[in-house]
């Protein structure tokens, strides 16, 4: 590997890094980087997997957290910690709590997996109390800093902190330990920036030729959007699907750190990254959650870039909630072109779903979805009808039918706001 050759001050040191690395003996696992096959074979390169979902609390964020407790002060612990976050940072915290034997405060978003939050109660022991809170990261986070200063708590921040990001750069040091030849390409998911920030600061002092690249989900670009304007940006709206990826605003420790470590930064939409979780899971056998299935669901962008080239992609976590896999589905086939929703008006009278079904469906269409109430005499009523193809090109196929067969309808899938108030 190369000698280290950047002396930026903003970047977490290579000194600082190692130290995260001895403290974390004995309490982060060294998670093994795998060799796939099939996605070697399919991107035409070599693609090893950085396996933190495989984490003793299946995430990379007890690198983070407890690194960032254990370079606490004595003053700053005496009263305990307390934390905000959408899932993994919590059980971060948690099991940092339990091994440090300091309670933890733990502040989480209403809608958190409750897979998520007994998972922090697990690691945490007697020696945490979670609190749900507000509707996102953000909300949650506001609540965490208001009750470190009335109670005097030690705030471990997610990713907003030098301490937080030295220890997620310790995955950098294991993906170089790891290699047996130069990597070309590093993907890493972004949410507040930590991971990034981490392996980006340590991979680009040793080896500055691996280029890194960030991958942030469309509904949450806060890094995408600060990048562009050159400062952080708060955004007004975010879709929280990836919960581990969805924050408002990224700190200004972790956004100058990625300004400078980071390549290239690519927005992967929601669906593309559930189509990517059933993928993994049906193919791979590897169960990942929205966060730890980004880098993977962006490589179809990069797929003539890095061909050829050595290549790593981080696995940022595998904390899913098996409730969430309806809603997966959904939004996988919505994303893949396979689902639609109508309204459609059907005459009332007898025989015109009967009709409908022999004229208009497709030998390979099912009907998914359908709800009607009859609540008037009028001659027609509409159903709100939804309708999963075979293939995205059987769409069109259906709607030349509808159009035929002079059937009264209005699609769902484009119209955003009455397509979140119907489905």
């Amino acid at each position: 590997m190369a000698k280290p050759i950047m002396t930026s001050s903003s970047l977490i040191s290579v000194e600082q890094i190692y130290q995260a690395k001895v403290r974390l003996k004995g309490i982060a696992d060294i998670t093994p980087m795998l060799y796939n096959y099939r996605f070697s074979e399919q991107y035409d390169c070599s693609i090893w997997l950085k396996r933190e979902d495989m984490q003793v609390v299946r995430s990379y964020k007890i690198r983070g957290a407890y690194n960032n407790m254990a370079t606490m002060t004595a003053e700053q612990l005496k009263n305990g910690v307390v934390c905000a976050s959408a899932g993994n940072h919590a059980q971060g915290v948690a099991f940092a709590c339990q091994k440090m034997q300091v309670h933890g405060k733990i502040f989480m978003p209403i809608v958190t997996p409750k897979q998520k939050v007994n998972k922090v109660k697990l690691f945490g022991k007697e020696f945490v109390e979670v609190v749900l809170t507000g509707d996102t990261f953000d909300d949650a986070n506001a609540e965490a800093q208001l009750c470190a200063e009335e109670e005097g708590r030690g705030y471990v921040h997610p990713f907003n902190d030098r301490g937080t990001i030295a220890g997620q750069g310790t995955v950098g040091v294991e993906i170089l330990d790891s290699a047996t030849g130069p990597i070309d390409y590093i993907f890493v998911p972004v949410g507040g920036g930590g991971l990034a920030a981490g392996i980006g600061s340590y991979v680009k002092q040793i080896s500055p030729k691996t280029k890194i690249i960030g991958v942030e989900p469309a509904g949450a670009p806060a890094m995408y959007e600060s990048l562009i304007q050159g400062s952080l940006v708060n955004l007004e709206h975010i879709d929280a699907f990836v919960d581990g990826a969805a924050v408002r605003q990224v700190g200004q420790n972790t956004f100058n750190i990625v300004q400078e470590v980071v390549d290239d930064l690519q927005l992967v939409p929601e669906g593309k990254i559930c189509s990517t979780i059933l993928q993994l899971y049906n193919e791979e056998g590897l169960v990942v959650e929205p966060a730890g299935a980004l880098t993977l669901a962006v490589l179809d962008q990069y797929a003539d870039e890095i061909k050829g080239k050595n290549v790593v992609v981080v696995v940022s976590g595998g904390n899913n909630d098996i409730t969430r896999t309806e809603e997966i589905k959904e939004r996988a086939l919505l994303y893949e072109g396979l689902k639609h929703y109508f309204i459609i008006r059907f005459p009332q009278r007898a025989g015109a779903l009967r009709d409908f079904l022999n004229n208009v469906l497709g030998p390979n269409d099912d009907i998914t979805h359908f709800e009607y109430t009859k609540k008037h005499n009028r001659g027609s009523g509409p159903a709100m009808v939804g309708i999963q193809v075979k293939q995205s090109g059987d769409y069109q196929k259906l709607i030349a039918r509808m159009d035929e067969n002079q059937i009264d309808y209005q699609t769902i899938n484009d119209r955003e706001m009455l397509f979140e108030l119907l489905i």
